[in-house]
């Protein structure tokens, strides 16, 4: 069988390879200086990755082996070793180990007392964010290059260069342009794409018959890896910042993905509390509501209540009043555990209790003109602490005019 023609034309030299111009002048430097250096090269798929690892790896004179973390063992990885080691290459050894992150940490630490006594130079590729695939050990060791995917005018080179090395494309420069689009910077997709059109032997097709015979790039998203955490920060923090566009925008990404839209609506419970809270009481009724709803018709008629609580919630006033007060009760709460409520506040069911104090000095809110003692509800060992300090926005406007009313008539029962 025939190679893919992605592979057919990954290119044959730095000059070749579309984009990341900073990354590959740095790694010039270091091929010009004659001395390897470990290098991770992480991204997403189609950017080039393996291709810019395998020119860096074969620019120096040394023994190349490349292995796939998908099919090799430890007992390989020390077969390498254990040759290199006893001088039968009699040239330095680069070991290139493509999808690193499959090793597990045993494979991963098998590299590292060969790399810390010279006698390999480790260069790999990865989809997945290393500061969780890979060892601490291991990536302290490595040089991380992290590249993105492929700009618009990147992929063109990409099929500039198909159409120079193997021959012009029969579409319509809008269908060319459509390839371009549904290939969303992977460059391994765009030449798929390429391929199976070629396949079909049709002659001049439209950018409607390329769609008849193309399929969009799947969604980059997975539900348990960066991206997933990645997206719902930005539809976190585009609702905090009051941004309903960006916040419908990566709502759609979330579930162009295929994420569980029930995990949205927990997300959007939490950013009802914490990035709103009583600045508007109703943000949390709506989110409530939108779950409901979805929980009631599924996908895809439940998405759009979901999306009426996003515009909703990245409208809203913000306060993070309920927040803060929160998180500093927390730490005044655990470090005074041990103090007890004060007597006047506490029951008295039992004649001994109310010998004891219980209860003693207690009065009825309700019985004073105002319907406010104004007593100490704290521990009598701790002084009064202000946790909540409420915002002169939305509703938390009108409980701060309460406040102020409350310590007012606190101060008419002092003086009295």
């Amino acid at each position: 069988m025939s190679n893919p023609l992605s592979d057919l034309l990954r290119p044959q030299s730095f000059e070749e390879v579309a984009g990341h111009k900073k990354e590959l002048e740095w790694l010039k430097k270091v091929i010009k200086a004659k001395k390897p250096l470990s290098i991770l090269f992480f991204g997403p798929p189609g950017c080039g990755k393996t291709t810019i690892a395998k020119l860096y790896a074969k620019s120096f004179n040394a023994n190349f082996v490349s292995i796939s973390a998908v099919f090799s063992s430890v007992g390989d990885i020390k077969k390498i070793v254990n040759e290199a080691k006893n001088g039968f290459f009699n040239v330095p050894t680069i070991i290139f180990v493509d999808e690193i992150h499959r090793f597990n940490k045993a494979q991963q630490d098998s590299f590292l007392p060969y790399l810390e006594d010279g006698t390999i130079t480790l260069i790999a590729a990865t989809t997945e964010n290393p500061s969780f695939a890979l060892n601490n050990a291991l990536l302290s060791r490595l040089r991380v290059f992290s590249l993105s995917y492929l700009s618009h005018a990147d992929m063109i080179k990409v099929l500039d260069n198909y159409e120079k090395k193997v021959k012009s494309l029969d579409l319509s420069e809008e269908a060319k342009k459509y390839l371009i689009e549904i290939s969303q910077g992977d460059a391994r997709h765009l030449l798929n794409m390429i391929e199976n059109i070629q396949s079909l032997n049709s002659s001049h097709l439209d950018v409607n018959e390329v769609k008849e015979f193309t399929q969009k790039k799947s969604a980059l998203y997975d539900k348990d890896g960066e991206n997933h955490y990645n997206l719902i920060s930005a539809l976190h923090k585009s609702i905090r910042g009051s941004d309903p566009n960006a916040s419908l925008y990566w709502l759609c990404r979330m579930l162009e993905g295929k994420e569980d839209p029930l995990y949205i609506t927990r997300r959007l419970i939490r950013v009802s509390s914490e990035d709103i809270g009583l600045a508007d009481p109703q943000a949390l009724k709506i989110v409530l509501s939108a779950d409901e709803t979805y929980r009631r018709l599924g996908s895809p008629e439940g998405e759009l209540a979901i999306a009426q609580a996003v515009v909703y919630l990245a409208l809203a006033p913000k306060s993070n009043s309920i927040y803060t007060a929160f998180e500093k009760a927390k730490k005044i709460a655990s470090a005074t555990s041990n103090l007890p409520p004060p007597m006047h506040i506490l029951n008295a069911p039992t004649k001994l209790m109310k010998d004891l104090g219980y209860s003693e000095g207690y009065v009825y809110d309700h019985d004073t003109k105002h319907g406010f003692s104004g007593q100490n509800y704290f521990p009598k060992e701790l002084d009064k602490e202000i946790f909540y300090d409420p915002k002169e926005i939305g509703f938390e406007r009108d409980l701060k005019k309460r406040i102020l009313y409350f310590e007012k008539l606190k101060q008419i029962n002092d003086e009295n």
